[in-house]
């Protein structure tokens, strides 16, 4: 397997590169500590085709396919992981799921205007009380005519301040528990719908994360997503892809601290040399980089069986997303580690860095749910 990028995944990724250097950088620091979004990044990353990446050219997208996407996604998140994240939402959670599982209508209405930029995304599942176990989630659906009446409170949603738009997971039949879900696409500006408290995180601060609330918020019977009662496999399929993204998320998280700990080593002197010098140091380096070496290989092969269409890869993607996010944790702690106690300070990037790659161990499924869904496919359950 050729794991070479063509001249328009290189150009793909480089733009990504710079754009991340130029404008991701010089903000992310106070966007950090003010827990604001770089919603100006984002509507331009638009404008550039980075939120409609594996979208088809008939929706608008950029169709620069699964592998560039994940390239891209580790860019960012070297940078701004909480942008990063913003981005992975728009293109795995909320684009794939209507280009998989929407009407022609839907394909038509959304796509174009969320692969642009006009219109951000979000994917509103997790509850108070259902976080791994969608089944018992709250929030419900009941049908009116030709309408269905949401009422329910979301907990933790992605872009959820900024969202024009979000797909929204609700029960139309409580008796079925899990089999009972069905999804929808609604417009923020519904009536009956606010957005609720702002969480305050402890790492991606320059993203959004809220409450979602619905009270008696009637949406048209058009607005469901595939079929109804049929939203956990919109759901679980979605978020295949998803791991992807968040994969990504980690690698280049890892990266990024991986690239602090060396420059930092190069520059601290103590017993009067460079403590890059030292063997100790050194073998605590190579071990990080090939670490990050294994999992961006695994991530590329998991983004071509996405691309290519070949063959199911639900054991991969949690594979993936598994490795990479426990892998950016040993590597942000082995970082912070070289540069001692500095690495505690905020004036020095692996603070955030370390703090930023934590919820990709939790976020679209913890690392225990990807065991169970690895262990299940290996099983034959």
């Amino acid at each position: 397997m050729d794991f070479t990028f063509n001249e328009e995944q290189k150009m793909v990724i480089d733009g990504a590169r710079r754009f991340a250097r130029e404008k991701l950088a010089p903000f992310i620091a106070e966007l950090d500590e003010k827990a604001e979004v770089n919603l100006k990044a984002l509507k331009e990353l638009g404008k550039l085709g980075y939120l409609g990446m594996t979208l088809p050219e008939d929706f608008d997208g950029s169709n620069a396919g699964a592998i560039a996407y994940a390239a891209s996604m580790i860019e960012f998140s070297k940078v701004d992981a909480g942008t990063a994240v913003a981005v992975s939402v728009q293109n795995s959670l909320v684009n794939d799921a209507i280009l998989t599982f929407g009407t022609e209508a839907q394909k038509k209405e959304f796509l174009p205007r969320l692969a642009s930029g006009e219109w951000i995304g979000c994917f509103t599942l997790t509850e108070a009380n259902s976080g791994s176990d969608p089944g018992s989630l709250r929030t419900s659906a009941i049908r009116d005519g030709e309408h269905f009446v949401l009422s329910g409170t979301k907990n933790f949603t992605t872009n959820g301040g900024i969202a024009d738009m979000m797909i929204v997971f609700a029960q139309t039949c409580k008796e079925k528990g899990a089999k009972g879900i069905s999804a929808f696409l609604v417009r923020t500006d519904v009536p009956g719908f606010k957005v609720g408290k702002h969480e305050n995180k402890m790492g991606i601060r320059s993203s959004s994360t809220t409450e979602m609330v619905f009270e008696n918020c009637r949406v048209p019977a058009s607005a469901l997503l595939g079929e109804e009662n049929k939203g956990l496999k919109v759901a679980l399929t979605t978020l295949d892809g998803g791991r992807i993204g968040i994969a990504a998320q980690a690698v280049g998280i890892a990266e990024g601290a991986l690239d602090e700990a060396v420059r930092y080593a190069k520059e601290r002197v103590q017993f009067g040399r460079p403590i890059s010098e030292l063997e100790g140091l050194q073998f605590m380096l190579a071990d990080m980089a090939t670490e990050v070496e294994i999992a961006r290989t695994m991530l590329f092969r998991v983004a071509w069986m996405k691309e290519s269409h070949s063959q199911k890869f639900t054991k991969e993607a949690a594979m993936i997303k598994l490795y990479a996010s426990e892998m950016a944790h040993r590597v942000c702690h082995k970082a912070l580690q070289v540069h001692g106690g500095y690495g505690f300070m905020k004036e020095y990037k692996i603070e955030r860095l370390y703090r930023d790659q934590r919820i990709t161990e939790i976020y679209e499924g913890t690392s225990e749910i990807q065991r169970c869904v690895i262990a299940r496919s290996l099983l034959g359950e």
